[in-house]
């Protein structure tokens, strides 16, 4: 079947036990910005809060579910165990670093991985993050930081970068990447820190917008989900046809999915793949312009259309949560 190469990293998704403190550490501390305050539309008694470069463009979104009675990560393997970061420069690994420490965020120190350098550092609910620089990327661009941000343009995150797999078979996960999925395998590296051998998958133009690191722990127990995990990641597709056609290889692959479903801001379609990650693809747009203006992304509580004739009550099991400057 023709299809085309999918793009990149679309977006991640995470889970939160607090909202309200999750959007003070995702706009206040790394300055990104609330592009969309809707709810997760398979529970609509919980947000799910969007954050992401100026307009949200795709491979920019870093996505939460809010669940208020979430427990403790355990970790293991079979999960996402990191989230990358992009912004332009190592010295803005510096920037980023001095303020770590002025804020007393749980951080690292600057290490280099696959020829860039790296910051790791944990949100207040142990998320797994990693800021990487984009000084010397070649590959998938990134997007265009907000100028009202708390964080100035020069240092801003500029989109997702690697997305760090920890698997127990590895060659499962790595022949879907591959066989499946379309993915080429780079050169392996090993990380400083703990020297484990991390294998490289790259998609489209590459870069670090469109990789996947694959990391095997055979021993580890499955990772235990709750506040602070990542639920899924999701790859870029460039339009609904194309992602009709996915859904026809993941059908001849025997790969149970989901099939086409209609998310309002994008397109997607999900599955597992044989370690048991979730994995979406999802469409680059419509974006999320369609039901608010620029300016005043993320302020007000959006709903698709298909559940406007609910607001009232969806509105009433949520907590307000203040998203208009000055709030």
């Amino acid at each position: 079947m023709n299809r085309k190469p999918l793009k990149g990293i679309h977006h991640v998704s995470a889970l939160t036990a607090n909202a309200s403190e999750n959007y003070s550490f995702y706009t206040k501390t790394l300055g990104m910005r609330l592009v969309k305050k809707t709810v997760n539309q398979d529970d609509t008694s919980v947000y799910h809060l969007f954050y992401a470069d100026e307009r949200g463009n795709p491979g920019t979104d870093l996505t939460f579910f809010e669940i208020p009675r979430a427990g403790r990560t355990y970790h293991g393997t079979n999960a996402i165990t990191t989230t990358g970061l992009r912004v332009k420069s190592n010295d803005s690994l510096t920037y980023w670093k001095k303020r770590f420490e002025k804020l007393t965020i749980e951080h690292d120190n600057i290490e280099v991985l696959k020829d860039r350098k790296t910051l790791a550092f944990r949100d207040h609910e142990g998320q797994r993050l990693r800021l990487i620089s984009d000084e010397n990327n070649l590959g998938v661009e990134g997007g265009i930081p907000w100028d009202r941000s708390p964080v100035s343009t020069e240092h801003a995150i500029v989109g997702l970068g690697p997305v760090e797999l920890t698997v127990s078979r590895i060659e499962r996960t790595a022949n879907v990447l591959t066989d499946v999925l379309g993915f080429r395998e780079g050169a392996s590296y090993t990380k400083p820190s703990t020297q484990q051998n991390v294998r490289v998958f790259e998609t489209g133009e590459g870069g670090t917008g469109a990789e996947i690191h694959l990391i095997e722990e055979r021993e580890l127990e499955r990772e235990r989900p709750g506040r602070g995990s990542v639920h899924h990641v999701a790859f870029r597709v460039e339009n609904t046809d194309e992602l009709h056609k996915w859904v026809n290889v993941l059908d001849e692959n025997h790969l149970p999915n989901s099939g086409f479903i209609e998310r309002y801001y994008f397109r997607s379609l999900y599955f597992r793949e044989p370690n048991g990650i979730l994995f979406e693809l999802a469409t680059d747009g419509p974006g999320f312009e369609g039901d608010e203006d620029f300016e005043v992304l993320g302020e007000k509580l959006s709903l698709p259309p298909y559940f406007e004739e609910r607001r009232t009550e969806i509105e009433a099991k949520l907590k307000p949560l203040p998203t208009k400057e000055g709030e």
